[in-house]
């Protein structure tokens, strides 16, 4: 018995030991294992909803003031939350309405609870912050100043240069967004609007989404603005919001989308939101963004009279194709992303086959001669080199567009047009509102087929070649006279 107190006493000390090492280790940076992005997200809990305020002064170079609410369930016990925040001032935090510690580490805003919170724990975080509209040094993405305010531009990894949160495409939840800005202007964000307040000087406006949602698909805009109401098909509310002094030129393409949504819905079922629009905004980005139930354009693309009409629809419609391909069914890490760009893409080239004659297998077959260069200069489609460093949108190259919308036209021609027009209306059902990944969707292939398709679709995913193409034995990848250079002059930019 003594020899027991003995051995109990000093394992009692040393887990206190233990402990103490553990509450004095000093804070570092998280995140939940991404491939591409090592330390985006933060293990320990699953975030339910986003209530984010931002107060905007009237000037897109002076900091926002911002509060940022997160309900969130803890997935294991957690002696400190990490949380994604990486370019504005932090005044408090609050955990559960008392005042708690917190620190940086990294791009992380670590919050230390009095008592650790054990697993299965709900707890609320409110974070008071700035909100800085300035570009980050050598970051890119956030906030994007445009000529009369505001626009967010967050994919991949740039939700936290703008608020706290998990900031992982595979944590998804729901959001409510304030705006307050001067009179004069008009504040816009995803979802609905559910109630606006306004006073002498300034509005509140309030919206919500009705359907979970990825920290990098978040949009507030706010500018000079009209919203244009319409309605798209089972009416649907279709609202678009452009520069006032452009309202005029910009209305024939706008009155475009209630028809695209309905060809859409024609190839693979019910648009899946509340609502629907675009957001034209004065600003030369050099992307569009498919951010959630209501996309970012630059203004330019529809006023540059170089770009062909039907080139301008196809991107439209490449953007509307992203609600149900990569918002509703979001990608489960980044290296999944063929499966937003890939579908976006067949859709775009699909639509301007049926309405442009610009025959789809041509497309396919230009893309197969590059697509050895594509492979090499960024990786298979499903396994996407990482990003160049200080340029993480680097990894939206031509392999995750053309090259992955390959993989699909190669698919189509190895199961027949019905098998494969059934795969893509059954995987925007079973997997709205949630996540998928690619091996989810060999799954699902091989189901619909009634074959094991993995030994066909793993070398067009993962091989370092493009293998031959079914139905086309002559298509031959072209042989490159120089040595392998990254496309940066062909790469499309993320959308």
């Amino acid at each position: 018995m003594p020899h027991t107190s003995r051995k109990a006493s000093a394992l009692l000390a040393s887990a206190v030991t233990v402990c103490l090492v553990a509450a004095a280790a000093p804070a570092e940076p998280l995140g939940v294992g991404d491939r591409l992005f090592p330390h985006l997200g933060n293990p320990g809990y699953d975030v339910a909803s986003y209530d984010l305020s931002f107060t905007y002064a009237g000037s897109n170079s002076e900091p926002l003031q911002a509060v940022t609410t997160i309900d969130a369930w803890t997935t294991t016990t957690l002696d400190r939350v990490n949380l994604d925040f990486a370019h504005g001032k932090v005044h408090s935090v609050e955990l559960d309405g008392e005042p708690a510690a917190f620190t940086s580490a990294g791009d992380d805003l670590v919050v230390t609870p009095e008592d650790p919170l054990m697993r299965g724990s709900w707890m609320r975080i409110t974070v008071r912050h700035t909100s800085d509209p300035r570009p980050a040094e050598d970051r890119e993405g956030g906030w994007v100043r445009t000529a009369d305010g505001l626009a967010m531009a967050n994919q991949a990894d740039a939700a936290h240069l703008v608020f706290p949160g998990n900031d992982h495409p595979s944590d998804k939840a729901m959001f409510t967004i304030r705006v307050t800005a001067p009179n004069g202007y008009t504040a816009v964000a995803n979802g609905v609007p559910t109630d606006v307040d306004r006073t002498r000087a300034a509005t509140t406006w309030t919206y919500r989404i009705q359907h979970p949602m990825a920290t990098e698909l978040a949009q507030v805009s706010i500018g000079r603005s009209t919203i244009l109401r319409r309605t798209g098909p089972h009416a649907l509310p279709v609202r678009d919001v452009v520069p006032t002094a452009h309202r005029e030129k910009l209305e024939p393409w706008l009155k475009k989308t209630p028809d695209q949504i309905s060809w859409m819905e024609s190839k693979v079922g019910r648009y899946p939101f509340e609502t629907y629009g675009v957001l034209m905004a004065d600003v030369d980005t050099g992307f569009e963004l498919e951010t959630q139930t209501l996309s970012l354009f630059e203004k330019g693309l529809f006023t540059d009279r170089s770009y062909p009409a039907w080139y301008v629809e196809a991107i439209m419609v490449h953007e509307l194709a992203h609600q149900w391909f990569g918002n509703s069914v979001s990608p489960r890490t980044w290296s999944d992303l063929w499966l937003n760009e890939g579908h976006a893409t067949w859709y775009e080239a699909l639509y301007a086959e049926e309405k442009a004659d610009r025959p789809l297998q041509a497309r396919m077959k230009a893309a197969y001669s590059v697509s050895d260069r594509w492979r090499a200069a960024g990786g298979p489609p499903a396994a996407p080199k990482a990003p160049d460093p200080g340029r993480k949108i680097s990894i939206f190259r031509p392999n995750v567009y053309d090259g992955a919308a390959l993989v699909l036209y190669a698919l189509r021609q190895e199961i027949g047009r019905p098998a494969f027009e059934r795969l893509e209306r059954t995987w925007v059902v079973r997997h709205r509102d949630g996540n998928a990944s690619t091996a989810d969707f060999v799954a699902l292939a091989s189901t619909i087929a009634g074959r094991d398709l993995t030994g066909f679709l793993h070398p067009w995913l993962y091989g370092e070649k493009t293998p031959p193409m079914p139905g086309h034995p002559d298509w031959k990848p072209v042989a490159q006279a120089r040595p392998a250079v990254a496309p940066a002059a062909t790469a499309a930019p993320p959308e």
